[in-house]
Parts: structure tokens; sequence; C-alpha cells
């Protein structure tokens, strides 16, 4: 093979372990260089190998506390998918189908995955917020490893240099870790963070299948991929192009043998991923709870072609609710301040690989790995970019793995031959694009670290003008030069994370960076997504209920006609205590300690009162789960303690069986008003 791994910690020292080979830009290295010593080689390959190990341990050091710091400050976070994870540390059958309550009533809108591991962790660590997410934070660690080996592996063969191949993956490593929208997600308990750290796994797994010439890795990737799918279904799908492309360029094997292997891939994958939607479809349904987000209680009926097409029975929003899909839809007020840093930049890089490795062999690993991540950011940004449907800030954190892949490589590879125009010139030209991307963002927050814009630039033009002549950058200015370009590309992101580490977050939707930025202005059609997060339905007025100062996401929608509850669709409150300790009594003798419409309002009293809490409706109040007939059926048999009042929006299609059920409740039973809050007493 043209990509054996050389285990030297110089050119000079790889050329004399074996034939000359290949680098990336196609050239031999020459093999007629003089020996080392032994004893003085070993020692130096030793002391080099310490202090790499001692730079990873930093990186992951760094990334740890960065995102475990003052981690229970959020609380519960998402409390829809905390309430969900209390109720799989309750019951199997509710863990197993990630059930909103342990009575299993509705499943949450996602498939399980995700609160597979949340559910074992508050099993075996108690119910408490740091339980919930301290897994997440180990995730965000464990991508920013897997960034730097998969980096460390692709520049290892194309440099000779152990030294700057580990340079390359812990410039990957940092640019993931310090991305604000993956500081963001890896300190809250979404299924991004899963699904962030599957898709890199599945990513790695390609680059070894490309380099070790092993089937068993890219079917490993399937797998993984296949678990991605339980986690947040297709947008796991939005990364296969890339390692699907990657393979069938650079593997090597036969053409034919590459479609074979991409084909038993794809059967791992559908495998992986099929059994549990097997399992929920077979299983008869009244032997397990309503798949919630569905309007026919089916595991394929959401989540589907709608989040592109906008067309999505019993979504919240519609037509331009989520904003007005176009190229440069990245780069504004909502999402730019989450990923759009380098992604300029990462372009650039993408490029000037390609050119400079064009006669690389097929099966070179930069090649491979520049297509890989590359198409990885130019799918999932396009597909973000244009999408009609449901899209949030923080999706954009399915972005970061790629890009921080291309800039790891990139950086490294053509700093090595920064002599060449071919090399310099995109070296100077990306850092001037994140320059600008900087500088621009950081002008949203003016009142944030407003001296940071301008050192930003002139570490950047430093850079810029001592690279720019392609080679008149001296030794004693080389490390100078390497510093002020990496400092400028990220000393922004880095305070937008410190930012996020710094402030609570909770509720449905949230954002990344600095309470000033633009990220927290408008949602075309919805209203106002301000520091608290509240939204407003066309007409009404969003309920903030009793949301913490300080924290972002709390709040809801606001009933159409009526008040948001005590929590709302996108945010959750603390009910009182005479509240609680209503639900709790003689509680032993009903299934359901309350119901309530919509998750995240059921997600407050259960969480409290460590007791079910059915959610009617499922997360929009617009699933017809439980109907009518079935509520009173269940209100007859004593099942059912109280009915919690309060209205919340519904979607724009969808069932009404919520609303229905909340008439019949206020018509035939008495209110009470407990803890701020109506309660009916159902027995």
């Amino acid at each position: 093979m043209t990509n054996t791994i050389p285990r030297s910690s110089s050119p000079a020292e790889a050329q004399n372990h074996g034939p000359a080979q290949q680098t990336f830009t196609g050239q031999p290295r020459n093999p007629r260089q003089p020996r080392t010593p032994l004893q003085p080689r070993l020692k130096r390959q030793f002391r080099e190998e310490l202090r790499s190990r001692l730079e990873l341990a930093v990186l992951l050091l760094g990334t740890s506390v960065l995102y475990l710091w003052n981690l229970g400050a959020s609380g519960w976070a998402n409390a829809f998918y905390s309430a969900a994870a209390q109720a799989g540390s309750q019951d199997w059958t509710a863990w197993f189908f990630g059930s909103s309550d342990s009575a299993n009533a509705i499943t949450v809108d996602k498939p399980p995955a995700a609160l597979w591991i949340t559910g074992l962790s508050v099993r075996l660590f108690g119910l408490n917020s740091w339980s919930i997410l301290v897994p997440q934070a180990l995730m965000g660690v464990a991508t920013a490893w897997l960034l730097y080996l998969a980096v460390r592996r692709a520049a290892r063969p194309a440099t000779g240099d152990d030294r700057l191949a580990h340079l390359g993956g812990l410039l990957a490593g940092a640019v993931m870790a310090l991305t604000p929208v993956a500081t963001l997600m890896f300190r809250f308990n979404n299924p991004d963070a899963l699904l962030v750290l599957l898709m890199t796994v599945a990513a790695y797994a390609v680059l070894r299948a490309i380099q070790d010439a092993r089937f068993r890795w890219l079917l490993l990737a399937g797998v993984f991929l296949g678990f991605g799918f339980l986690t947040k279904q297709l947008q796991v799908l939005l990364v296969v192009p890339g390692l699907a492309a990657g393979y069938l360029v650079a593997a090597p094997v036969r053409v034919g043998k590459r479609l074979l292997h991409l084909a038993g891939a794809g059967a791992a994958l559908v495998v992986s991923a099929g059994w549990w939607l097997a399992a929920v479809e077979l299983i008869p349904a009244e032997n397990r709870p309503y798949i919630g987000g569905s309007q026919s209680n089916s595991i394929l009926g959401y989540n589907g072609l709608g989040r592109l097409n906008g067309d999505e029975t019993g979504s919240v929003g519609g037509g331009n609710g989520w904003g007005t899909p176009e190229l440069l839809r990245l780069f504004n007020t909502e999402f730019g301040g989450q990923i759009a840093w380098l992604l300029p930049s990462v372009l650039i890089l993408a490029g000037a690989l390609l050119w400079v490795g064009r006669r690389a062999p097929r099966s070179d690993a930069v090649r491979a790995s520049v297509v890989i991540w590359g198409l990885w950011v130019a799918v999932t940004g396009l597909t973000f970019s244009f999408m009609a449907g449901i899209i949030h800030p923080y999706y954009m954190v399915a972005l970061a793995p790629g890009i921080a892949g291309l800039a790891g490589l990139g950086g490294v590879l053509l700093w090595q031959r920064r002599t060449l125009p071919a090399a310099a010139v995109p070296l100077a030209a990306a850092l001037a694009a994140a320059t600008a991307i900087a500088f621009q963002l950081l002008g949203r927050s003016p009142s944030y670290v407003p001296w940071l814009r301008w050192l930003v630039l002139i570490l950047a033009v430093l850079a810029v003008v001592l690279l720019a002549p392609g080679g008149g950058v001296g030794k004693s200015l080389q490390r100078t030069t390497a510093a002020a370009a990496v400092t400028a590309a990220l000393a922004a992101p880095l305070a937008y994370s410190l930012a996020t580490a710094a402030t609570a977050h909770s509720g449905a939707i949230v954002s990344a960076g600095p309470a000033a930025t633009g990220g927290r202005g408008n949602l075309a059609g919805l209203g106002t997504f301000g520091g608290q997060g509240n939204f407003a339905a066309p007409g009404t007025l969003a309920n903030p209920g009793t949301a913490n100062p300080g924290t972002r996401g709390q709040g809801g929608f606001a009933g159409r006609g009526g008040g948001g509850g005590m929590g709302g669709l996108l945010g959750t409150s603390t009910p009182s205590d005479a509240l609680v300790a209503a639900l709790q009594t003689n509680a032993a003798n009903y299934t359901w300690a309350a119901a309530v419409v919509g998750s995240n309002n059921a997600a407050g009293y259960q969480l409290a009162a460590e007791l079910p809490v059915m959610a009617v409706g499922g997360f929009n109040g617009t699933d017809p789960a439980p109907t009518l007939e079935e509520f009173r059926q269940l209100v007859a048999d004593g099942k059912i303690h109280y009915f919690i009042g309060g209205s919340m929006m519904q979607g724009e299609t969808g069932s009404d069986a919520a609303a229905r059920i909340s008439e019949w409740v206020a018509a035939n039973f008495q209110a009470a008003t407990i803890g701020g809050a109506t309660l009916y007493d159902l027995s």
C-alpha cells in the first residue's frame, strides 16, 4: 500500500525504515539520508512521545473543564428529555421505547438511543442534573479525541512527520471543542450530542477502513450510522454521501469490491437501525406507548421529509415560520455565531489540499479525508441553508466535526509547504476569511469583550503579512506566525464558548454565545426569541411562567385564546411545593398522578413529584393520544388523579383531541387553584 504509516518523528528518519514512499503531492521522498545513532534517536522519540501525550492530555482536560464547569447551573436543561430519562430509570419498557412517563402513555418525538444512555445514568446515579448532563459532556470529549485520531492518522503518511501530524490532530480537536454550538450541545441533553459522536465515530471507522484495507471497519461505520438513525433519524444520513464517496474514491481494492463493501455497510446500517423500528411496528399498539410526534401511532410517521419541505402534520410554525431558506442562511444573526466562524476558511483549505495533492495515489488518505469532511460540510450546510421545515440554531453542531477535520488537516499540511505559493496563498486567504467573519460576528454583540475583534484583526494581519510572500518567514518567526494565526482564528469562538459555558441554558430551544449576540434575535413569523426564550404566537402573549432570571429557553407558547399554563411548549417551570404535595397525595392509588396538555408541561410536574404525569397530545398537544374516548375511559377506571388546566399552542395541523379533552374536563369537574395552577380532581 502507498499509505503505510511511518513511525518516525522526522522525514529523514522515516526514509531510513524502508523503501521510498510518496507524499500526498505525489513526489517520492529521498531515501538516501544517513542513519541517526539508535540510542539518541530512541531518547528523542521517547521525549517527543511523552510531550505529545501531555499535549493531548491538556486538550482533553481543557475540553472536559469547558464542558463540565458549572454544569449543574442548567438544572434539568431540556426537561422534556430529562423527564423521559427519569421515566426510563423507573421502568424498562419506558426505557426501551423512550416514553415520556414511566406509565408509558406516550413516547418523546425522537427515537430513544440518547435516552438509553441518560436513563441508565439516572438509574445508576440517581435523578439530578449531573447524572443527565455529564454523559453529554463526556461525549464531547470523546468527539474531540476521535477527531484528533482521524486527522493524525491521515496526516502522518502525507507529512512523514509524527510531530506535525500530532499538531494537526490537536488543531482539529481544539476547533471541535471551541465551536460555540458544540460547547452548548455537549453541556445539554438534546439528542444532538450523541448524534455528533456517532457520526464522528463512523467517519473515523471509514478512514480506518481505507488506510488499513479492512472491511470490518466499514461495517462498523454502518452500525454507528444505524444507531445514529435511532438517535435523530434522517439527520444522520447527511454524512453518508461523504463517507461513501471517500471510500469509493480511495479504498485500496478493486471498484467492484468497493461497491460490494458499501452495500454491506448499507446493510449494517439498516439492520442496526431496523431492529428497533421493527420491534415498534410489530408490537401491538395496546402493549406499548403511543409513538409521540406522529398522527398514526407509527415510528415511520414523523421526522421525515417534512423537515426539508416544511410540510409537517402537527408541527408548530410553517411557511416562513422557521426563517427564509437561502444560501447564506448560516451566516445570519440566528446561526452565524453558532457555527460560521471557520466555514469559508475550511472550504478554501479543502480546495487547496485537493489541488496540491492532485498527483497523489488514488488511495491517498488526505484526499479521502478531504472528500469525507468536505462533503460532510457541503451536504449538511446546504441542507440546513435551504430546508423549509423546523430548524433551530443548535442543529448547527452537526457541521462542527467536518469543519474541525478540514481545519486540522489543511492547517498542518499547507503550513508544511508554506514556501510554495500554492500553499501559502490559501493559508493566508483562509486566515483572512476567518478574521473577516470573526470581526463581523463579534460586532453583533458590541458590549461583549469589545476589544477582542481588534486584537483578532491585528494578529491576523501580522500572520497574513508573514505568510503572503510564500517563504519569507525565517525559522525564528515560524512559531510566532503559527501562534498568531491560530490565535486569530480561534480567539473569537473561544470567547463565545466561554460565554456559553458561563450561562445556564434550559428549555427546548437554546442558542450559544453571549446574551447580547444577534443569535437571540427574531425567528421570522414566531415573535421574539429574547434572553428568556419566550415565543409569542400570533395574536397572543407568551407566558414567562416562573422562569429563573438569567436562564435561556424558558417560557413557552401561549395557548390560542388562553394562557400558557405554568410551562409551555418550549419551556418548563417549577411547580410550587403545595402543588407537588397535592400530586403526591394518594399517588399509589393511580397510574398517573396527573394529566396535562403538552410534554413540557408534564415534564415539570413529573420531575418535581417524581411520579408519572400523562402528556396529553405529546410535545405540541397535537398527537391524538389519548383520544377523548380513551381519556374518559381512563378516568372512569380511576387511573388519573388530576387534570392540570391551562391550554398551550397547538400546531397548525394535527389532532384536536387535547383541546376536546380540556373542554370535557372543564365542563364536568370542579376546578381548584393550588400553587398558581388550576387542578381538576378527576377522582
